[in-house]
């Protein structure tokens, strides 16, 4: 029996290797990708990309986004209640579960599938548990382009904003910091790919942008690729 299910997508590393293997897996039908926007922001919670750039990216994939649209700082009654939404509109599609890009974080992994079960799915997790470092070497071997977006400027230099994960950028990184950004360390946003239809066509701004606990750097689309 073949099952339906959205991708919780953040644009990132993570989620499109969960998405990847979605789509290689015979008995996995993805319908949809799920995420989530600030309001008055129209950009990606969390890892900040625009809004027509995620547009963009599912287009390009080939497959439908359904957003979430979230105040700048949500309670998590508000939080809750508009993901239930989402997820009851998933159940009312024929989707069965909710893929998601978790790694190690067992709390964050706890919370998701309760989220997941009282709305009457399931949720998958086809990362967990392996090892950062082979993950991301798979994925990198896979041919995927991807760019880091998001850091935390206390654990990860800034010069490493905007550049493309490579095997000498991982090398390049600090002792402590997981090659995964699974600590929260840097987040990512991916350009290209053997999903993609053809390569996102972007430029990487100049500015960066101070947040509370990041800074990141804005892509934008490029109008002459």
């Amino acid at each position: 029996m073949v099952r339906k299910v959205w991708v919780s997508h953040s644009g990132g590393k993570d989620s499109m290797l969960a998405l990847h293997r979605m789509m290689n897996q015979s008995d996995i039908e993805v319908v949809g990708l799920l995420t989530t926007i600030t309001e008055g922001f129209e950009r990606s919670t969390t890892h900040g990309i625009r809004e027509e750039l995620i547009d963009l990216q599912a287009e390009l994939l080939g497959l439908p986004i359904h957003k979430v649209f979230l105040p700048k700082d949500p309670s998590n009654e508000n939080y809750n209640l508009r993901i239930f939404d989402a997820y009851q509109k998933a159940r009312d599609e024929g989707v069965s579960h909710i893929v998601f890009g978790d790694i190690l974080l067992k709390d964050v992994r706890d919370y998701r599938e309760q989220q997941v079960q009282e709305s009457g799915l399931e949720a998958i997790f086809p990362l967990w548990g392996e090892s950062t470092d082979d993950l991301i070497h798979e994925f990198t071997g896979l041919g995927y382009e991807t760019i880091i977006t998001t850091i935390d400027p206390k654990t990860v230099p800034i010069t490493f904003l905007g550049e493309k994960i490579t095997t000498d950028l991982l090398e390049a990184l600090p002792e402590n910091v997981d090659v995964c950004g699974e600590n929260g360390e840097f987040h990512t946003f991916v350009v290209g790919g053997p999903l993609f239809e053809r390569p996102l066509p972007y430029e990487v701004s100049e500015q960066t942008h101070e947040g509370p606990y990041y800074t990141y750097i804005d892509l934008v689309r490029s109008e002459t690729t």
